[in-house]
This record gives structure tokens, C-alpha cells and sequence, in this order.
């Protein structure tokens, strides 16, 4: 059945003549681009050609609009005579233009034979004569009709001349009543082409008619020439199949016309008679909607049959679901979602016939305008000439290009391509569509034609024919350039399917590929295009394929075609992107439309689909849990999981079949899901086999395969129950059988392969026991032989791989043949048929109203960004290919700004890794590091960096680094060039030298100011870049300076270009400076400190030259820019060890000092750190120059320093001199400097002393003069005491800081008391807590002594004085003072034991009348406190006693050499961490008994001391009595265990058999000083006549003579023989108890006299001594009668 408005004689029958005459080639019309980039000039006629066709025809009149290729005279006016006649439209013609032609036809010979002729010329003639006919045109028409049907040329001839005529003055227009059609009227049927009714369509007829394969030229060209006239006619009006057969025609005299002049001019006819059909129905849409009220009748209706036309011809091309009741109300946005075109009628007929319905009734009518009827015409014409371009050629006519097919393609397709050309107006307007005769509804008229353009494209763009493909290639552009809008899913199809593969394919020929990089290189001119094709193909949300075709295509073309074509492409894509620095939307869109951050998203989440494919493919499991986790499978039920498998691109059909395969439950639940939702209905059996296996990948598990098959045959005789199946068992042993047959058809391993006969008689029995019919497994034999059953991908795969045979006799039979033509051959009819399948498949999806996919216009400029992400790997191996290997200088050039335009989008979008390997690449071809082989491209290179450098400067970031190392490089060649460099000269012998030419161009004028504007407009890059440009400035300038920094002449051309972009950017604001000094300082750090004295000194210089700058701006108070900038020379003089760099320091910043004094800031602070850094330098010079520098600094800006906050720097500075032991004269005089700044600090009144301020809250803040400059005085003192190494500076340093707390301590506010005592007085002392290891302050332990023994003991002393001296405003850090004391005491050392014990009693005594009663609990807590720490309580410890080898313990803890140093060495803690077995060690075991000794001797100590401080009248008569009697029971304490130590002889005989002394031990001191103390502090307590005491009397008498009868007991019984020694310690204590006794008392004396009368007694039978006899003489005395 045809297509809509199509006759049964299609234009596309053209007969072709079997003469082998020669027939000229196509000749392109219009002056559009051809596929190789050239252009064709347009085919006109010749002057011979012309003159022809002027004899042929007088006048012709033509429309403007039409003529464009052939050129025809219009009528010249006409003088009015009598022999004129009028026509029906008023227009006059000479009756000459008519009689002549009768005359000739009467006077032939056809017309005496012919009576119906000879009539018909007579009638006509006498009416003509009559000067009548005008009204009549039939009549007049009817013997030229006759006279042509002669086919007789001598009648032809005038016949067509005279019709032509004719026709140009509107003859044969008829006047008939106006009609007006409520459909467009459809193409004549074939029983009505033979009959036409209207005039025209009789004219038409007449002439085309006149054309046979054998009509002579002469009458072919009058035909061309009429068919020409009649369809440019302004009046009358040819459509639908007249139109057709016009057109036809003279492509058929194109065709087989003998005559060059006649090819040329139907080619050019043909052309003017397409672009008139095309260009009538714009002019249409401009002036008129519908027919216009002074438009002749016959014009509208000319074409028209009578005959009623069938709904097939009323029906448009597809119907739509949106209906028009007013064309001018519809919207583009309504149109565009109207149904798309079903394919043509040799394609898929049975879907034309199911459109031929009648039409519904109740529709109003519509009245269709003129311009309905041309865009009709439009579509039949482009259709029938797209289905011209799909005839298949023969293989004869792809090498003949003069052969008819080939011509007819050619011309057909240049055709398609003007028309795209020239009206793409009339394609893209929303007004332009095709209305339905039956529905009313609308088609607009892109989505009309488009499968026939597609199709025709699928046909011809696989060509292997260069013409075609070229031809093809520009139709596309044509397409995609200006139709992709409306056409997205179909341009993506072919570039998929067709374009991209080619490409990729190593068959196809390197034209093809040149071709197609020329199309590219023309669409990648249109940034707009560009980016709109990547927005919805290759971004990753776009749906669609996404890969970097333009860019990765270009790799495999590189290599084998034009380097400077193709690169063209490259250049073109990376130049022509966007205007990146303005946002200028393209089209007017909504913000919907393009919103970057959507597509963003996206993306991330198709990259996150993809990582979900990639876990899968490797691990289903984990893959499945992947997508639920991220919510690309909704829940996990069998029926999500099936459909997300069934419906995913990505997943591998492998491991959809491992995965759906598996045994589990979950498993076998999502495999029958996922087969359930295959389409198995009414599918023959293999073919569902087929459908199913193409689903996944069967594996190779036989359980596996199992569960599928009893699956996939539940599932077939579910949706097939015209079967002749049983049930499902036939299905799955047909099916098991089905792929063994497969198998074994297909395996090249089978030897012995499956007959049919074998395959029926395996397959006996299965149809629940009886035989299935023959024909059926005959089917299945058959089909599976033929079609092997394999996935899709094996079939591409494969596809067109064209092996050439083995073996000499193959080989001579091969001998020339193409094997690369005949593989591609194969696989473009392969990607031909799917291309055709998926343009069906799509069409069928849209006649179901599916909507189309939107396109998205780009409006933004991010976008360029992800596509430079996916394209510039290819981009920088498309355009460094060429610039290494050719030495073109127009080839370079474009490289160059290839890479110029990339590093433009690397840059601004910050993209580092691609600017970095673009801007890398681009170094490395300047040749600067192999200037041997340096060429005039790489000069250019050098030249395109500059430049880059210039532009992209405030994007280039870390970049900046390949730049100036190649001006560097630059720099140095140009020194090597012009002989100056003869370092260089002499490294570079053995390499070669740059050519003269090239060294002369490196100095050129061009180069010299680039590179000096690389550093001049340094102050115009953004505070980011500029950072960028000085880090990779001093990096380059480092690099310079290691390479050549141990010859006599380093290059420093790196650190002056630094010196000078500090000077241009001098004026950059602060925030910014600091960024850049962050790096330069760190650079100068470097540099000032190299060994080459060359480059440090110029370093310094340039650095006292930027600081000499920077100083002379002023620097606000808070601020600290000064400090900064001159570190450098502070680290210079803390790591040069070279003498002069160090005195070039010093001598710069003196001159900073004379110059700039006034300016200086927080740059004094820097300054006094140099000083100090110098002071610690061994040479005596540098530390006097220094000195001299700090002394005129505090003698001549002293209140400048002060001012300006860096007082306490100068204190340090000066303390640092002080502490210079290796220059004892300097550090004296510091140390005199240093005492006399304190009172030139309190003069001078920028220090605040003579007006004090008044504080609040008692709160010191930080800038408190107390805070700015006391402490930073009394620190620097602490600092000497501390750290000074000579004895007298640290003398001097004790007395000044003592000296000045003692003489200013009392104008001190107390919170500054609390910084002093915390931070200055005890941290004096933390060498005691730290012990003997800590000697980080000390070169050895020996000087560590001697600090302690003198300096530190002093200090204890001062403070204890200055304690007594400031009491009442120290009393409150008295805990401090006492845990300081503490310290000293708990030492192993007995030497700082007695120290700090005479200090205690020292502050005691001196301070007893000034202590409260809550510091005496406070001292008391400390005495109480130290006489447990110090009691040996681990004498009692069981451990101690277990014996040990005798050479494990063979020394006793006494035997310990003498120390002769004095060290810190605080107790240890219990051993309650000590286990048995450690005790058992030496080492830990002697560690334990030295600690108990120092723990007796301490205990000892403190006895001693509370003895004196107990016989001090001003210390007992102060201390509080409840205090005393604490007191008293600690000494009670110490005195009960050392007596129940001494009696326990088995414990003391334990420790005498282990080793612990030579000797039992005793605690006979300690046992005899503490009961002294007792007796003597009781005795005293109990004659105290104070009324505190009165009550504590009587309970001290009696503890005293408790404890007396208990001494005088144990007294007597000692053995003088043995226990000499005891008697010798007792005495004393007996003798003042008895003495105590004497003295109590009455009624003491009488109650305990009973109890001690008998010891006292017993005391006369010993030999005592005299003190213990005059004691005992007061007792007796005191009993005597007398007494």
C-alpha cells in the first residue's frame, strides 16, 4: 500500500536506459560545504546551453524565489494588436505564441492521418482566428495534448514550446466556482492518474507523457523546460502526485539523457523546482494563513481529483493525540509532542494498512490553508527523494560512478543535503506540520519525515563508497547542527551505531575517518553545539551513552591521516568551548532547563550506579546489598531485585547468571521473577529460547541449568497455549535438548556432528510419550544450523572479522581481494540493520505515546568543565603529537593554541591536574634543558608559554613553577649565547650549542618584553595568584642557586627578578604581604644561610634593600609586618656559621637603625633576637659589634624601644649577654647594663612608674607596667641565675634580683607578688624535684654541683630572708615557702637535708612572733608531715629479712663511696610497687637500705631541729599549745618506735644477717634525741605559768614522769661491760628527768614517788656519772625528813 499522498508510481521506479552510452557525472548546484571541505561552484547554464533553450522557448516567466541555477527570461511586454487574444485571467498574448505551433501540427503528416488531430488544430485554430479561446484553454490545450501523444519530434517540439508559453501567461488557468476542502486533497489514485480532471494536472500529464527512454534531446529538453515552467508558476499551482511525476521526470532525463547539456540543465531544474517547493511554503507562512479572497479559483484547486480520495491518502503521515482547532493558537511546545511517522510502506507495510480507517464522524470541519497543501508537498517530495537515497547499489555500480544507481543516489542525496541546507526553516518551525484528513490532528513536519531521513542515513553513512559517505557525512552535520533539538534519540542512534564505530574500526578506510574529524571539526566550532551534544549524550545524567567520543576518536585517527587536518579538530573543540569569563545565556530558557547543579547531581549519581555495576560484575551479592543500600532497588523482594536486574545496562550477563543460578531461596525467588517478566508470548520455540538466554549469560553449573530450564518452560507453555506441548516437561527437555544441538552444531572441537535424523529420534517419546510432529524438530534442526544461539555481544563481537585463507592454492585464489573492504562490508551492513531495528523499535515506541526525551539547551559555562575532565587526555595526545614530530610551522601554530585554549580551561576552572599536565607538556617543548636540539617551534613554544603566563596568570597556580623555570632556562641560554655565562660555556662543551639564529631570537624584542612583563604586571595578579607566582619564583630561584651556587659566579637571575616583584607589588595591602613573606622569608631563610659567601651576601643586601623599603611605611600599633621581614636576618645569624655573612647582618641592620629608627615597629623585637643570637656566637668580634649595637640602641632609643613594646626583649637580650661566659668582659659589662635598667625603667615615663594608674578589681592585664616591665626585668635576673654559667655574673644577678624585690617589693601589688613567687622565686628551685637526670641547663653533672652549692643555696637563704623582710606581704605564700622547704629536706643528699632544716628553723625564729595561729597549724602540718615521711617504716618490712645468696649481697648499703658532688635526689616513694622478687635483685635491695638510712638520719635531723627551735625562749613562748602537743606526739611517735625497733633484737638481727649493716642496727640516737626532747619540752610545759598552760600542767607532769620511770627503768638495766654506748646516750636524758623530777610539783612529786624511789635507788649500785648523781642528790634531798 503507499504512503500518504503517494501514487502507485512512486518516484523512486525510474526506468533506467540498459544503453551504454556515457553519461557525465552529478555536478553540485549550491554553494554549500561538501564533506571534503570544498566547495562546488553552482551548475548554471552555459551561454551555449542558454542560447539553446532561447530558441526552444521566447519567454518564460519565473518566480523570484525559484530561480536560482537556471537562468530564464521573463515575457517581454507585449504591444496590443488585433491579432491578440485575452485568457480567462486577463492577461493578452499574441496569437503567433499559439497559431504557429497549430500550423505546424495541421501541416504535419500525423495530423492528415489523425482526424481527431486534424479537428482538434482545426477547431482551435478557427477559434484563435476568431480571436476567441481565451476562456477556453481546454480546447485550445487539446490539440497540443494530441500532437505530443504522437511521439513525433517535429510536433513534440513546437507542442512543448507553445505549452511553456502558454503557461507562463497563466493560459490554461480555469475559472470554476471556488471550493474549499476540509482536508488536504489527497495524490490521484492509480485509476485517476490516467484521467486527470483539472487542467493542470492534464498539463502536467501531457508532458511528462511526452518522455520515453528514447526521447531525442531535443524534445527532453522542452520537457524539462515546461516541467519547469508549470511548477515554478506563480497561478497555477502543481501539488501531490502531478508534483511527483514532474519532479520524476526530470530526474529520469537526468538520468538517461545522453546529452551533457541536458544532464546539466535538468540537474539545475531539478534543483530550482526542490528549493521552489520548499521556499513557496515559507513565503506561504509570511503572507497568508489560508487561501487568499483574490487568489484565482483554479490556483487552489489546479491539482485536485474529482475522485474521491481513500482515507489512506486523507490520513497523515502518523496520527497525533493533539487535535487543532485554530493553526495560528497552536504552541511549538503542543506541536513537538505530537506522534511521530510510521516507517514507509516497503518497510513495515502492515502498519500503513492498519491507518487506513475511515474518517470519525461529528469532527467539525476544517478549512486548511494554502500553505497546509505546500508543507504536503514538502513531505512528499523530501520523502520519496530519502527513499531515492535508500536504494541498495549494486556491486557493479560502487565502482562505476557513471552508472545509473550510482548517479541516481549521488544525486538524490545532494538533493536531501540542499534542501537541509537551504530550508531548515520550514524542518524546524513549529507552524510547519501535517495535517490528518480523518482526525483533524497534526504532525509537525521534522517528526514526519525524520525516519526517512534517519533511515536513509543508516543506508548510506555505512557506504563504502567515498561520494556517498562524504555525501551521508553532510547530511548529518546538516542534522546535527541544526535538527539535534528535535531529533536527540536519533542522532544519538547514529552516532552510537554508525559514526562513532567507524571511527573506532580498523576496516574502515582512513577517508572516512578524515572525513568524519572535518564534520567534528566544523561542529566543534559552534561552542553552543559543543556543549549541548555533551548535556544530553555524553554526561553521565544524560541517559545516554556515555563516553568521550570527539575527544578519544582522534587518537586512533592521528596516526594515519593529515596531521594538520585532523589537529585542526582538536584546536577547534578547545578554542571554540565558551566564553568563559561572561555568562551569557544562548536561547531563552527556563532555569529548569539547564541548572548545572542537577546535572551535578546527576551525575554523582550515575557515578555511584556505576560503582554499584562495577561491585557486581566482580561480587552480585555484595553488588545487590550496594544498590539497596543506595535506593536504586526499592525493597528487597524478589520482584524489585528481578526488575532492576532485567532493566540495568551495566550488569554483566555473567554475573546475572551466576547470581539468579544460586541454590538459595532468595535466589531461586528473584530467577522465576526475573524469567516471569521476559516476553515469551506467541514467540516460536527457539525464538523464546532465543529471548530467553539473551537475558544472561547461562552458566556452566548443571543444577544451575537445570532450575532455568524447568523455568524457562513453566514460564513458555504459560504464555503459549497454542503448543503442541503436552506440558512443561516437553518444553524443558526440547529446551536441554535445543542447546546440546547448539553445542554441538557450533564447536569447532565436535568431531563427529548431530544429524537431523539423530536429533528427531533423541527427541522420541518426549511429548508425554508420544513423538512431537517431525516438521517442528525439522524447524528447530534447521533454524539452530543456520542461526547459532549466542549472546548479542559475541555476535558484534564478531561480526565482519574476515580471515583470510591458509595454503598456497587459497592464496592464489585471494590474490586481490580487499579482505579490509570486505570486513568492513560486513560490519556495516551489521550496524546498518541495527541501527534500522532500533530507528523501528523507537518509532513503534512513539506511536504508543511514549514522550520524546527532552533536550536540554546549554545556558551555563560549568559545564565546559566535566567535558574538559573526560576529553583532555585526548586533547593533549591529539595536539603534542604533531608539535613533536613535525616542524610545520602553520601545524605548530595550531598546537600552540591548542594548548594555549586548554591551559585557558585548566586554569579557570581550577582543574590542576589537567593545567598541570598541559602546561608541563608545553615546558617541555621549549627545548631550553637540550639546547643542542633546539628548532624554530620550540622558540614558538617558548613565545606560547609567555603568553600563557601573561593571560592565565591568576589561574595558573602551581603551575607558575614550569613557567619561570623555563624564563630561567631562557635567561640562561640567552647568556650562553652571547658568551657572558663562561661557567656554562664550559659544562655545555660536551653538548651543543643553540644555533646563532635561535640564540638571536631568545634575545628578539618580543621575547625580552614578555618575559619582562611576566614580572612587571606581577602587581596585577589576584592576592591568591601572586602567592602562587613568589612560591614558585622561589622555588626556581633555589633550584638556580644549588645548581651553580658552588662556582665563583652563581646565577641569581631567580632571587633579583624576586627582589623586583617585591618592588612592584610594594604597594599590595598587608593581609596580602603576609601570604608573600610567609614564602619569601622562608626563601631568604635559605638562601642567606648558603655556603657560597657570593650568594648569602647578596641575598642580605637584597633583603636590607626590601627591608629599607618596607620600613619606610609606617606600621600601625598591633601589628607585626616588621617582625616578620626580618626574621631572615635572625635565622642568618643563628645557622651561618660564616663571620662575614654574620657581620653583614649586623652591619645592615645598623644601618637600619641609623636610618630608619624612627619608623621601627615590632621590628625591634627582631632585632634584639639577632643580638642575642649573636651573643651566643664564639666569635668575640661578632658578639662586640653586637654589643655595641644593643648599647647605643639603649642609650639613644631606649624610650623608643619602650614605646614601641619591645622592653622585655631588650631585658632578654641583654640577659643574653650577660650569660656570654665565654667573654667575661662583655658579660660583666651587661650585667652592670642590666642592673642599672632598673632605674633608668623607672624614669623613664613611657614605662608608666611616675603616674601610677589605679587598677581595677585588683586584676593585673597585660599591659599593666607591673606586667610590660618589672617582670621582664626580674626574669631576666631569674633567667642569668639560672642559666649563667659564670659564678660572679650569677652572684651579682642573686643580689640585684633579691636587692630589687627587698627595696620595690613593697610598692608591688600583691597580684604581682603571685607572678613573682609562681613564676620567678620557686622556679628557682625545680632543679630538686627533677633529681640528678634533669640536667638539660647543665654541661655536666659536676656544674649542676656547683650551681647547687653556691648559687642555689644562696637563694634559699635570700628568700628566707626575704620572707622575714616582706613577711606581712608574703605571708600567704608561706605554703609555697614551706613545700620549698619540704624539698630541700626530703633529700637523699644530707647536705640540702641540713640546709633546708636550717632555713625552717632559721624562718621560724626569725618570724615566730609573726605567725598567726592558722600559719603555726600550717607549720606544724609540715614538721608533722616530714617526721612521717622520714620514719623508717620499712625496717619492719618481712622482705628485707629473707636471705639471699651471699654474692648477691655481699656489700652493705653503707659501704657507698662518698659522693663528692652535690646533687638533687628527692626521696623515693614506698615500695609498695616492690614485689618479692625484685627485693630479691641487688640493685634493688641496696636501693631500699641506702633509702632507710637517709630516712634515720633525716628523722634524726628533724629532732634536732625541734630540739633547738624548742629551746628557743621566742619560738615556745609563740607557738600555740594545742600545736606544741601535736608536736609533742609526733616526737612521742618517733620516740615509741625507735624503742620498739632497738628491742626487737630478732628484727635487728634479721637485718644484720642479709647484709643491711656489719652490725645489728640500732635507732639508739634516734630513740635517746627524741625522749630528750619529750623530757625537756614537758618539763617546760609543766613549770609554764602562763594561764594557756595552767590546764596542760598536770597532764605534762604526769606524761613526764611516766616516761621518766620508763627511762630510768630501761636505764637500769644496761650492762656497762657490753652497753657502754647506750649509758654513755642515756645519761644526759636520765639525769634531766630526775632533775624534772626534783623540780614537780608536791602532789606529783608524792603520787609517783612509791614508783620511782626504787629506780632511783637502784641507780646508786651503778657507776653513774656526776650529772646523774647531782640529779639524783636533788631527789633524795627533796624526800629527806628535813626537806
Amino acid at each position: 500500500m503507499s504512503a500518504p499522498g503517494e501514487t502507485n508510481e512512486p518516484l523512486e521506479e525510474i526506468s533506467l536506459s540498459d544503453q551504454g552510452t556515457e553519461i557525465q557525472e552529478v555536478h553540485i548546484t549550491s554553494p554549500v560545504p561538501q564533506p571534503n571541505g570544498r566547495q562546488t561552484p553552482s551548475a548554471v547554464l552555459t551561454d551555449d546551453q542558454s542560447s539553446v533553450v532561447s530558441t526552444a522557448a521566447t519567454t518564460v516567466s519565473t518566480p523570484p524565489s525559484a530561480a536560482k541555477s537556471i537562468s530564464i527570461s521573463q515575457p517581454a511586454p507585449q504591444r496590443l494588436s488585433s491579432t491578440s487574444i485575452t485568457s480567462g485571467q486577463g492577461q493578452t498574448l499574441s496569437i503567433v505564441l499559439i497559431t504557429s505551433a497549430l500550423k505546424t501540427i495541421a501541416a504535419s503528416k500525423e495530423a492528415k492521418r489523425s482526424q481527431q488531430l486534424r479537428e482538434a488544430t482545426d477547431h482551435a485554430l478557427e477559434m484563435i482566428n476568431q480571436g476567441l479561446g481565451g476562456d477556453k484553454p481546454r480546447e485550445i490545450f487539446e490539440p497540443l495534448r494530441l500532437a505530443c501523444e504522437t511521439q513525433n519530434e517535429k510536433l513534440m517540439v513546437p507542442s512543448l514550446d507553445c505549452i511553456s508559453k502558454l503557461i507562463s501567461y497563466a493560459f490554461f488557468v480555469e475559472n470554476s466556482p471556488e471550493q474549499s476542502y476540509t482536508s488536504p486533497p489527497g495524490s490521484p489514485s492509480a485509476s485517476a492518474t490516467s484521467v486527470p480532471t483539472s487542467l493542470a494536472d492534464l498539463v502536467t500529464h501531457t508532458i511528462t507523457s511526452c518522455y520515453t527512454e528514447s526521447t531525442p534531446d531535443a524534445v527532453s529538453l522542452q520537457i524539462v523546460k515546461a516541467l519547469l515552467q508549470i511548477v515554478l508558476s506563480p497561478h497555477i499551482l502543481v501539488h501531490h502526485s502531478s508534483l511527483l511525476k514532474a519532479v520524476r521526470t526530470v530526474y529520469n532525463i537526468f538520468l538517461l539523457s545522453q546529452s551533457s547539456m541536458n544532464q546539466n540543465v535538468a540537474q539545475g531544474g531539478l534543483t530550482q523546482m526542490v528549493h521552489h517547493i520548499f521556499a513557496r511554503t515559507q513565503v506561504t507562512e509570511l503572507t497568508q494563513a489560508h487561501f487568499p479572497v483574490d487568489q484565482p479559483v483554479s490556483a487552489a484547486q489546479s491539482t485536485f481529483s474529482l475522485s474521491t480520495p481513500t482515507a489512506a491518502e486523507h490520513d497523515p503521515p502518523t496520527p497525533s493525540t493533539h487535535s487543532y482547532s485554530n493553526q495560528e493558537a497552536v504552541e511549538m511546545d503542543e506541536v513537538a509532542r505530537a506522534a511521530g511517522i510510521p516507517l514507509p510502506a516497503d518497510e513495515d507495510g502492515s502498519e500503513e494498512g492498519a491507518r487506513a480507517e475511515t474518517p470519525k464522524t461529528g469532527r467539525m470541519p476544517r478549512i486548511f490553508s494554502l500553505r497546509d497543501l505546500f508543507i504536503k508537498d514538502a513531505f512528499l517530495v523530501f520523502r520519496a527523494l530519502c527513499k531515492l537515497t535508500m536504494k541498495p547499489l549494486p556491486p557493479e555500480s560502487e565502482r562505476d560512478l557513471k552508472s545509473h544507481p550510482m548517479r541516481s543516489k549521488l544525486l538524490s542525496l545532494h538533493l536531501v543535503r540542499t534542501i537541509l541546507d537551504s530550508h531548515m526553516p520550514v524542518f524546524m518551525s513549529p507552524s510547519s506540520v501535517i495535517l490528518s484528513a480523518s482526525t483533524n490532528e497534526a504532525t509537525l513536519f521534522v517528526q514526519a519525515i525524520k525516519q526517512y531521513l534517519c533511515l536513509s542515513l543508516s543506508r548510506n553513512a555505512v557506504s563504502s563508497v567515498p561520494q556517498v559517505f562524504e555525501a551521508s557525512v553532510e547530511i548529518f552535520w546538516l542534522v546535527l547542527s541544526s535538527m539535534r533539538s528535535k531529533l536527540k534519540r536519533e542522532i544519538e542512534v547514529l552516532f552510537n551505531e554508525i559514526f562513532i564505530p567507524i571511527l573506532e574500526m580498523r576496516t574502515s578506510t582512513l577517508q572516512q575517518k578524515l572525513v568524519l574529524s572535518t564534520m567534528l571539526q566544523r561542529f566543534c566550532q559552534d561552542p553552543q553545539s559543543l556543549v549541548e551534544i555533551y548535556l544530553n549524550y555524553d554526561y553521565p545524567g544524560s541517559g545516554s551513552r556515555s563516553r568521550s567520543s570527539l575527544g578519544e576518536d582522534g587518537k586512533e585517527t592521528q596516526s594515519s591521516t593529515d596531521s594538520a587536518s585532523i589537529r585542526r579538530t582538536s584546536t577547534a573543540s578547545i578554542g571554540g568551548s565558551v566564553d568563559l569569563r561572561v555568562t551569557t545565556p544562548i536561547m531563552e530558557r527556563s532555569p529548569l532547563e539547564d541548572d548545572p547543579g542537577r546535572f551535578e547531581s546527576e551525575k554523582l549519581r550515575k557515578m555511584t550506579l556505576a560503582e554499584g555495576y562495577r561491585l557486581f560484575n566482580s561480587k552480585p551479592k555484595k553488588g545487590i546489598n550496594y544498590f539497596l543500600d543506595k535506593g536504586f532497588i526499592a525493597s528487597r523482594t524478589p520482584k524489585n531485585i528481578a526488575a532492576f536486574l532485567i532493566n540495568a545496562d551495566g550488569l554483566s550477563k555473567t554475573s546475572i547468571g551466576e547470581y539468579l543460578g544460586e541454590g538459595d531461596e532468595e535466589n531461586i525467588a528473584i530467577m522465576h521473577d526475573f524469567v516471569d517478566m521476559l516476553d515469551l508470548t506467541n514467540l516460536p520455540f527457539v525464538n523464546a529460547l532465543r529471548t530467553f538466554l539473551q537475558a544472561f549469560r547461562l552458566p556452566g553449573e548443571a543444577q544451575k541449568i537445570d532450575r532455568y530450564m524447568l523455568k524457562f518452560a513453566d514460564r513458555y507453555m504459560a504464555g503459549n497455549t497454542d503448543t503442541p506441548f503436552a506440558n512443561a516437561t516437553t518444553a524443558y527437555v526440547l529446551a536441554y535438548s535445543t542447546i546440546m544441538l547448539n553445542t554441538d552444531a557450533h564447536n569447532p572441537q565436535v568431531k563427529r556432528r548431530m544429524t537431523k535424523q539423530d536429533f528427531i529420534k533423541n527427541n522420541r517419546g518426549i511429548n508425554d510419550d508420544a513423538d512431537l510432529p517431525e516438521e517442528i524438530l525439522s524447524a528447530i534442526f534447521d533454524d539452530i544450523q543456520t542461526n547459532e544461539i549466542r549472546m548479542k555481544d559475541e555476535v558484534e563481537a564478531q561480526l565482519g572479522v574476515v580471515q583470510p585463507a591458509v595454503g598456497l592454492a587459497n592464496v592464489l585464489v585471494n590474490v586481490g581481494r580487499d579482505f579490509q573492504k570486505e570486513a568492513y562490508i560486513a560490519q556495516s551492513n551489521g550496524m546498518a540493520n541495527r541501527t534500522e531495528a532500533l530507528f523501528k523499535t523507537m518509532m513503534r515506541a512513539q506511536r504508543r505515546g511514549k514522550p520524546a526525551e527532552h533536550f536540554f539547551s546549554a545556558s551555563h559555562f560549568v559545564h565546559v568543565r566535566p567535558m574538559f575532565e573526560v576529553a583532555w587526555m585526548s586533547f593533549l595526545a591529539g595536539i603534542s603529537g604533531p608539535l613533536q614530530s613535525t616542524d610545520s610551522l602553520e601545524v605548530v601554530e595550531l598546537c600552540l593554541d591548542g594548548f594555549k585554549y586548554a591551559i585557558r580551561i585548566a586554569a579557570f576552572f581550577d582543574m590542576e591536574l589537567e593545567r598541570n599536565a598541559f602546561v608541563t607538556t608545553l615546558a617541555k617543548f621549549t627545548f631550553l634543558n637540550n639546547l643542542g636540539e633546539m628548532k624554530a617551534k620550540n622558540m614558538e613554544a617558548i613565545k606560547a608559554l609567555l603568553d600563557v603566563a601573561l593571560s592565565e596568570g591568576d589561574h595558573l597556580r602551581g603551575s607558575w613553577r614550569d613557567v619561570l623555570m623555563c624564563v630561567s632556562q631562557l635567561e640562561h641560554m640567552q647568556l650562553i649565547g652571547s658568551g657572558q655565562d663562561q661557567d656554562g660555556r664550559k659544562g655545555s662543551r660536551s653538548k651543543k650549542l643553540p644555533a646563532e639564529e635561535l640564540a638571536n631570537e631568545s634575545r628578539s624584542t618580543h621575547i625580552t618584553v614578555s618575559v619582562d612583563m611576566v614580572f612587571s604586571l606581577s602587581n596585577q595578579l589576584s592576592g591568591a595568584a601572586i602567592v602562587d607566582f613568589v612560591q614558585a619564583l622561589s622555588d626556581v630561584s633555589w633550584e638556580e642557586i644549588q645548581s651553580s651556587g658552588l662556582s665563583e659566579t652563581p646565577r641569581l637571575f631567580s632571587i633579583r627578578k624576586l627582589v623586583e616583584v617585591c618592588y612592584y607589588n610594594m604597594n599590595r595591602i598587608r593581609l596580602e604581604w603576609v601570604n608573600m613573606w610567609a614564602i619569601l622569608g622562608e626563601h631568604f631563610n635559605q638562601v642567606c644561610c648558603h655556603s657560597n659567601v657570593h650568594v648569602s651576601n647578596f641575598a642580605l643586601d637584597s633583603l636590607r634593600q626590601l627591608a629599607m623599603r618596607f620600613l619606610e611605611k609606617e606600621e600601625l600599633p598591633s601589628f607585626k609586618f616588621q617582625k616578620d621581614f626580618l626574621k631572615p636576618f635572625q635565622y642568618t645569624m643563628v645557622h651561618n656559621n660564616n663571620p662575614e655573612s654574620r657581620d653583614m647582618v649586623l652591619q645592615c641592620l645598623q644601618q637600619m637603625i641609623q636610618a630608619r629608627a624612627h619608623n621601627l615597629r615590632s621590628g625591634w623585637r627582631t632585632m634584639f633576637a639577632v643580638f642575642s643570637a649573636a651573643s651566643k656566637v664564639f666569635n668575640e668580634s661578632i658578639a662586640s659589634y653586637a654589643f655595641e649595637i644593643v648599647t647605643i640602641v639603649n642609650r639613644d632609643h631606649f624610650s623608643s624601644v619602650v614605646f614601641h613594646g619591645s622592653f622585655a626583649d631588650l631585658t632578654v637580650c641583654i640577659a643574653d649577654f650577660c650569660k656570654a661566659s665565654k667573654f667575661q668582659r662583655i658579660s660583666l659589662v651587661a650585667t652592670s647594663m642590666l642592673r642599672e635598667l632598673v632605674s633608668q625603667m623607672l624614669k623613664c615615663p613611657e614605662c608608666g612608674f611616675t603616674n601610677p594608674t589605679t587598677r581595677e578589681e585588683h586584676v593585673l592585664r597585660a599591659n599593666d607596667p607591673m606586667i610590660r616591665f618589672w617582670f621582664p626585668m626580674l626574669f631576666s635576673f631569674v633567667d642569668i641565675i639560672l642559666n649563667g654559667e659564670d659564678l660572679e655574673v650569677r652572684r651579682v644577678a642573686l643580689e640585684s634580683l633579691f636587692g630589687n624585690l627587698k627595696t620595690h617589693g613593697a610598692e608591688f601589688p600583691p597580684e604581682f607578688w603571685d607572678i613573682v613567687c609562681k613564676e620567678l622565686i620557686f622556679p628557682i628551685f625545680s632543679v630538686l624535684r627533677s633529681g640528678p637526670q634533669d640536667i638539660s641547663r647543665f654541661h655536666s653533672q659536676e656544674d649542676m654541683s656547683v650551681w647547687i652549692s653556691t648559687t642555689m643555696i644562696q637563694a634559699l637563704r635570700d628568700t628566707i630572708d626575704l620572707w622575714t623582710f616582706h613577711f606581712s606581704i608574703l605571708e600567704r605564700f608561706l605554703d609555697g615557702l614551706l613545700d620549698l622547704l619540704r624539698s630541700f629536706i626530703c633529700q637523699e643528699n644530707d647536705t640540702l637535708a641540713r640546709i633546708g632544716t636550717s632555713c625552717l628553723q632559721q624562718l621560724l625564729e626569725n618570724n615566730a612572733s609573726k605567725l598567726s595561729p592558722q600559719l603555726w597549724q600550717r607549720v606544724i602540718t609540715t614538721i608533722v608531715w616530714l617526721f612521717k615521711t622520714t620514719t623508717p617504716y620499712q625496717l619492719l618490712d618481712e622482705r628485707l629479712r629473707t636471705e639471699v645468696d651471699e654474692g648477691s649481697a655481699s656489700t652493705a648499703a653503707t659501704e657507698e663511696p662518698q659522693k663528692t658532688t652535690l646533687l638533687p635526689a628527692p626521696l623515693s616513694p614506698p615500695l609498695t610497687d616492690v614485689t618479692d622478687s625484685n627485693l630479691t635483685d641487688p640493685a634493688t635491695r641496696k636501693r631500699v637500705f641506702s633509702l632507710i638510712i637517709t630516712k634515720c638520719v633525716l628523722q634524726l635531723l628533724l629532732i634536732e631541729t625541734t630540739h633547738e627551735l624548742l629551746q628557743s625562749n621566742d619560738v615556745y613562748e609563740n607557738i600555740p599549745p594545742e600545736h606544741l602537743l601535736g608536736l609533742m606526739t609526733v616526737l612521742d611517735d618517733s620516740y615509741q618506735f625507735a624503742r620498739g625497733f632497738n628491742a626487737n633484737k630478732e628484727v635487728r638481727n634479721g637485718l644484720w644477717k642479709v647484709g643491711f649493716m656489719r652490725h645489728p642496727p640500732n635507732l639508739l640516737k634516734q630513740e635517746s634525741s627524741s625522749a630528750a626532747t619529750l623530757v625537756n619540752v614537758l618539763l617546760r610545759i609543766a613549770s609554764d605559768k602562763r594561764p594557756e598552760y595552767v590546764k596542760n600542767r598536770e597532764d605534762a607532769s604526769t606524761r613526764l614522769v611516766l616516761l621518766g620511770r620508763m627511762i630510768i627503768s630501761d636505764f637500769n638495766q644496761l650492762k656497762p661491760d657490753v652497753q657502754g654506748r647506750n649509758i654513755n646516750a642515756w645519761s644526759p636524758v636520765v639525769a634531766e628527768v630526775l632533775q624534772g623530777f626534783s623540780v614537780c610539783e608536791d602532789s606529783i612529786f608524792h603520787m609517783y614517788l612509791p614508783a620511782l624511789y626504787p629506780l632511783a635507788v637502784d641507780l646508786l649500785v651503778k657507776d653513774i656519772s656526776p650529772e646523774i648523781r647531782i640529779a639524783l642528790r636533788s631527789v633524795l634531798l627533796r624526800i629527806s625528813p628535813g626537806a
